[in-house]
């Protein structure tokens, strides 16, 4: 080999050495030193820090609920590092907004990633799933706000709560036993496309076919703000109810609309679809009328004590600010990730691969904010049991509840089914 040969072997041996060191800093690399007081940390995690960051949406369709849910984590993160922090280091939230857009979700991911050590927040099925196999190989432990069963069988990932199609398994069965929905009759279901939407339809088809019914289905994407053409269907169609899944623009428009036009039929939907400021809308009248939710989360106005408390400090710190739904199951996920950082604290392992597996060593966690909830099996939802609500405009959060929180014989059945 001549001496240009020799320098270009060299050059390229040492540009693949270089490109090696560099893979090995990136965010997938936990790490594993161990610090001075024994723990064993990683990305994220310094002396006196543990980073936590947040992909939200602050100016897209769930703009209102990403507001909510960032201002509880921070509440949550203000009280705790008041209360000294956990494992004597302050925990400080990174808040990117990705307006729904998953290319600015990645892209916000790939900047953040490397120095935090667990996201207590991501908004948006979509954006979830584009960052599932970046979230696996960089084990970091993470809580959508987002109830696809798409994302179930992920150790790094978990769903609070039930999945969409659990919800409308109970939805249906609500329907049925108390809104005269009878065997043969039609019911709608109106969705986002993707795998919010697909997820959901998944749930009501099974539980609609077992309670003989026919489901009239129709399609939308999360631009479309005007649900005429859907109403003028569904109308024809004859259907008796109305399920949706989709955001809370869409439902009041599918339900402002169906009143209008005499289509005055119940309607269910899950916790996305709905937010108390619809109460401010022309809809209002027929939201009151005509809608429910079914949800995983008691609504923001029970009597359960550490509802009460959360509210009551939502209230002192954002005065003026509404309390919602996001705002309950923003608190939610970030104490529920406080409970799994001091019981990794507690293991002395702050690292990724240990904060997951200090998550997944937990079963009947119950920190009074709703249901209990298992995180030992990756590939089960959560929780079974959902609540029933209904808008109220007096009611903090804008819901009441409408029945407890309870589990189905059928909703065991369709996990069954799921798995043939």
């Amino acid at each position: 080999m001549n001496t240009t040969g020799r320098t270009a072997l060299a050059t390229t041996l040492a540009a693949l050495l270089l490109a090696g060191v560099g893979c090995s800093t990136k965010a997938g690399d936990s790490g594993g030193d161990t610090a001075a007081d024994g723990v064993k940390t990683g990305p994220g995690v310094t002396a006196d820090k543990i980073g936590l960051g947040a992909l939200t949406d602050l100016s897209g369709p769930y703009a209102t609920l990403g507001k909510s849910i960032v201002q509880a984590q921070q509440m949550w993160a203000d009280e705790t590092n008041k209360s000294g922090g956990i494992c004597g280091r302050k925990v400080e939230i990174v808040v990117k907004d990705h307006g729904y857009d998953v290319q600015k979700a990645v892209a916000a991911y790939t900047e953040i990633s490397p120095d935090v050590l667990a996201l207590p927040q991501v908004i948006g099925s979509p954006v979830v799933s584009a960052l599932l196999d970046d979230v696996e190989r960089d084990h970091l432990l993470t809580f959508p706000q987002a109830w696809a069963a798409s994302l179930l069988g992920k150790d790094a990932v978990q769903v609070l709560g039930t999945t969409y199609d659990i919800d409308m398994v109970r939805a249906v069965d609500f329907l049925t036993r108390t809104q005269g929905v009878k065997k043969g009759d039609k019911i709608g279901h109106v969705y986002f496309e993707g795998d919010y939407g697909s997820n959901a339809l998944e749930g009501s088809t099974w539980a609609a076919k077992k309670a003989g019914l026919t489901v009239v289905g129709q399609k939308i994407k999360a631009t479309d703000t005007d649900l005429s053409a859907q109403v003028t269907a569904l109308r024809k169609a004859g259907v008796k109810a109305i399920l949706i899944s989709a955001g809370p623009s869409q439902t009041a428009s599918l339900v402002g609309v169906a009143a209008s036009r005499g289509l005055k039929v119940p309607v269910v939907t899950s916790a996305p679809g709905y937010a108390p400021q619809l109460l401010k809308t022309p809809a209002a009248p027929a939201l009151l009328a005509m809608l429910h939710v079914v949800s995983s989360a008691p609504p923001v106005s029970s009597d359960l004590s550490a509802v009460k408390k959360m509210v009551a400090s939502y209230q002192k710190k954002y005065p003026g600010e509404l309390v919602d739904a996001g705002t309950l199951s923003g608190y939610n996920a970030a104490e529920l990730m406080g409970r799994d950082l001091k019981a990794a604290c507690k293991a002395k392992d702050l690292t990724r691969e240990g904060l997951v597996k200090a998550h997944r060593s937990q079963k009947a966690v119950d920190n009074g904010l709703g249901t209990p909830q298992d995180f030992s099996d990756a590939s089960r939802p959560a929780a079974m049991a959902a609540y029933v609500t209904k808008p109220d405009k007096k009611a903090t959060g804008g819901t009441v509840l409408v029945e407890d929180a309870r589990a189905l014989p059928a909703e065991q059945k369709f996990l069954d089914s799921r798995k043939k």
